[in-house]
């Protein structure tokens, strides 16, 4: 049998011990049986191993085939600088990717550091990891739990288990057996691993630690978990592929054409010139810089969202968000303000709103739910039950501070809250009379009321009053607030029994709520807006959870709330099915928040998961985009997350988005600079490998456009000012390519454009001779290119509007390039350098005359297409 279901004695005898606890003989046999009360660590990758990972991409490892053979034919000046430029690229991945596995050890210290036990019958503290199996402990209010035990001894314990469970409320705790299969949170003779008391004490005898815990399965979750790679990730490695196979075979062209023009027969040196100039047409056409560039355009976006309150744990989750389209969502302190907070009061047969003024009368209801009240603020901290500590805060923001009511009406006489009878009854001496105050549950109290407390003084409990508060009840209780009844009666003395908890006048109601996050309600609006359905998952009650769903606008009539008992026996089949319509998912277990994440990534959706408590570590890990909260989040949760939110804010989540979006869009302009600029230098070489003409560019020259003035205006184009109106568009398709039909018609258009304006220019050099030639078609694509930079930043015209200048970094990447350009034409040395003839003025001028000329023709199209 399991523990919870075993009588306590029953489970001493089975784990070999007694009340009087283990012996120290007996601890050390067991901890050597068992081991140390502590999570099994996590392998990590070597960084070594991390870094040569780099290299399995599909284009660098064509290129590092590339660079041998040049090697080997004797041109070590390509060789040298392709390896240099994918060794660059490999190390920025693996900065990138060195990301410490906290989470495990960050489950080890949720692990108390010390706890009280019992040993040879008498209590000790020791070290939490030297807690064993059989082990008694003694838990009081503040206590963490150090490890799973079953209670067997209690005094009104009540524990906050919403790191694991996700219920805002603490568990009032039992001693006796339980029937039958109980959820997690419904194991209240149980005790587990990571969740603290909150009120009163127990006893209880160790059944599990380390990896045996509740948390250790959450560990093990954890390590068997799968990260996903995101769409971008994906689509870059698709497109990669085909890129490759497309130049590969454009190279194998080129060197056939330029082979076969040779005249006579093939020679070493011919086959190695002919091959030298396909592995630059290579290194040209394949853009190694693109993954160097979008990772640095990612980490500013990083920066961006820092500044906004969203630090980014994984690089690759910013351009992930942006194509999120569900987004699962905890309860408890992501939406809600995890603080139990009075809505609402009731008094004489009305309902006063919380920011109500009150009158005197009205006023005693509050003043006795502050003094019938164990609850303290201590060194600004709060000290007990939150449902107390929010009868204080209420007492305390209607100007009756709480402390001051205390010492006026001090307390004589109590018996405490018992979970069995659901009342705590207290003794205040007010005016000449010993006063009995109780609060509890209306159920328990209402048999027992034979006075209201009215306006006008007091009068007799009818059987009309008494339905008029079954009503109320009823109404608050189905709005997802809990609800207090307070009550008072004269007694003779401070002494009071059990049997003087009868015959009360009722004060009135209290009902209280974990309410929403103020934003909450916007941010559910716009994720709706932007095509991304928000969903609950919450380990609370259904009726609680649907209560706040639907004052968000998560819930609404055409879709439906359940319990997570009811996936339990689901296949994934039916599973897939089922979660279509569901908004809300209560009493959740965390094997329940994957399956459900898993189902909606089956479905081919890309799934978020917020959360902030060790119970979500699992799901935000396996979700596409994991969002934590980092003010009430575990460090379990965040180390486990892709993103963390510094102000706990959901609507910082659809800001993320925003941004995500953008950032994904000014890649896609980056990376249809980088292709369109490299389609005008492959067709410029096809052409004059076709038309027989000497060949248009030299390696150095290549090399020179790809790796100098390509890189700053791409990288330029990666922080383009964002635009809201991305928010207005749907998500992406998960299998959507970032080359879009779009993108790819602008890539070959602008590419024949470019490549047009440097065949021009190679034509009219050519008229003197074929290095100038070369040279003349070498600047124009190099400048053409630095003026395309313009041409990306919109799909609309540009040029004489403010948005052309709206980028201070793609104009300064311009005046870069075109110095850098300048110097190489004009300075004698760096002319030798790059193999590049002295131009006259008129040739100059007409190297700018048709860099500018692709400009307006571009514009143009675009005035055309809109």
């Amino acid at each position: 049998m399991i523990p919870y279901q075993m009588k306590k004695e029953e489970v001493l005898k089975s784990l070999g011990t007694g009340t009087e606890g283990l012996s120290e003989k007996q601890a050390a046999e067991n901890q050597n049986k068992f081991g140390k009360n502590e999570l099994a660590e996590g392998k990590r990758k070597n960084p070594i191993v991390l870094f040569l990972e780099q290299y399995k991409d599909f284009l660098v490892i064509i290129l590092i085939i590339a660079a041998i053979i040049s090697g080997i034919l004797g041109d070590l000046e390509s060789s040298i600088v392709i390896f240099v430029v994918i060794t660059i690229n490999a190390i920025l991945g693996t900065v990138q990717n060195i990301k410490a596995e906290q989470s495990l050890n960050s489950l080890k210290e949720m692990s108390a550091p010390t706890a009280k036990v019992i040993r040879d019958g008498e209590i000790r503290i020791v070290e939490g990891r030297n807690v064993t199996v059989g082990d008694i402990v003694v838990v009081e209010a503040g206590d963490f739990v150090c490890a799973d035990g079953r209670i067997i001894e209690n005094a009104s314990l009540k524990v906050d288990e919403s790191a694991l469970t996700g219920e805002s409320e603490p568990v009032e705790k039992s001693e006796e057996a339980l029937e039958g299969e109980k959820a997690l949170g419904d194991r209240v003779n149980m005790m587990y691993s990571g969740s603290f008391a909150t009120y009163g004490r127990a006893k209880m005898v160790v059944t599990g630690i380390g990896m045996d815990t509740e948390i250790g399965k959450i560990a093990a979750l954890l390590k068997n978990t799968q990260e996903k790679k995101t769409p971008l990730q994906v689509s870059l490695d698709s497109f990669g592929k085909k890129l490759s196979f497309i130049i590969l075979g454009i190279c194998i062209i080129v060197m056939g054409l330029t082979l076969f023009r040779n005249s006579g027969p093939i020679t070493p040196e011919a086959f190695s010139d002919a091959f030298i100039f396909a592995v630059a047409l290579a290194v040209a056409a394949i853009p190694e810089a693109l993954s160097s560039i979008v990772t640095i355009v990612l980490s500013v976006g990083t920066q961006k969202l820092a500044k906004e309150h969203a630090i980014i744990r994984k690089l690759q989750a910013v351009e992930g968000l942006g194509s999120v389209s569900i987004i699962c969502s905890d309860k408890t302190g992501t939406l809600t303000q995890n603080k139990m907070t009075v809505q609402k009061m009731y008094f004489d047969g009305t309902v006063i709103d919380k920011d109500d003024n009150i009158n005197e009368r009205q006023a005693q209801l509050i003043i006795d739910g502050a003094l019938c009240n164990d609850s303290v603020r201590k060194d600004g901290q709060e000290i007990g039950d939150p449902t107390e500590i929010a009868l204080i805060d209420f007492s305390n923001k209607h100007n009756l501070p709480s402390e001051r009511v205390r010492e006026q009406y001090p307390r004589l006489g109590e018996i405490p809250f018992d979970s069995d009878r659901k009342l705590m009854s207290t003794v205040h001496k007010i005016g000449n009379n010993y006063k009995m105050l109780t609060k509890g549950a209306v159920d328990v109290l209402l048999e027992r009321i034979v006075e209201v407390k009215t306006m006008d003084g007091k009068r007799a409990f009818d059987e009309a009053d008494a339905e008029q508060l079954r009503n109320v009840n009823r109404e608050f209780s189905e709005s997802g607030l809990r609800v207090l009844a307070v009550c008072e009666k004269d007694v003779p003395s401070a002494d009071i029994t059990l049997d003087d908890e009868k015959d009360y006048i009722l004060l009135g109601l209290i009902a209280m709520q974990d309410p929403p996050r103020e934003e909450s309600a916007d941010a559910v609006a716009k994720c709706k807006t932007a095509g991304i359905m928000p969903i609950m998952i919450t380990g609370d009650h259904l009726v609680t959870a649907s209560a706040i769903a639907k004052k968000i606008g998560i819930l609404d009539d055409k879709r439906r709330a359940v319990e997570g008992s009811a996936i339990e026996n689901l296949s994934d089949d039916e599973l897939d099915e089922f979660v279509t319509d569901v908004a809300v998912y209560a009493r959740v277990s965390p094997e329940h928040k994957i399956r459900i994440v898993n189902a909606w990534q089956r479905k081919g959706y890309i799934v978020s998961m917020t959360g902030d408590g060790v119970n979500d570590a699992p799901a935000l890990k396996q979700a596409d985009i994991g969002v934590a909260m980092g003010i009430t989040g575990s460090e379990v949760a965040k180390d486990a997350a892709s993103m963390v939110l510094t102000d706990d804010n959901f609507a910082t989540i659809v800001k993320a988005v925003e941004n995500g979006r953008n950032i994904y869009k000014n890649i896609q302009r980056s990376i249809q600079f980088l292709l369109s600029g490299n389609t005008a230098g492959i067709l410029a070489v096809l052409y004059a490998s076709v038309m027989a003409l000497p060949v248009p560019f030299q390696a150095v020259h290549l090399l020179f456009i790809n790796l100098l003035t390509d890189s700053l205006p791409a990288i330029a184009l990666g922080v383009e000012p964002h635009s809201a109106a991305v928010m207005n568009e749907k998500p992406r398709r998960k299998d959507q390519s970032i080359l879009t039909g779009r993108v790819m018609t602008n890539i070959i258009s602008e590419g024949i454009i470019i490549g047009a304006a440097a065949i021009a220019a190679f034509y009219i050099g050519l008229m003197r001779n074929a290095v100038v030639g070369s040279t003349m078609a070498f600047a124009t694509l190099c400048l053409s290119r630095l003026v395309h930079g313009f041409n990306c930043k919109s799909e609309r015209p540009v040029v004489f509007t403010r948005k052309m200048w709206n980028n201070k970094s793609l104009i300064g990447a311009f005046v870069i390039g075109f110095v850098l350009l300048n110097a190489v034409l004009l300075i004698p040395p760096l002319q030798s350098v790059f193999s590049v003839a002295p131009l006259t003025v008129n040739e100059l001028l007409a190297v700018y005359g048709l860099s500018l000329a692709t400009l307006v023709v571009i514009q143009i199209l675009k005035l055309i297409k809109r």
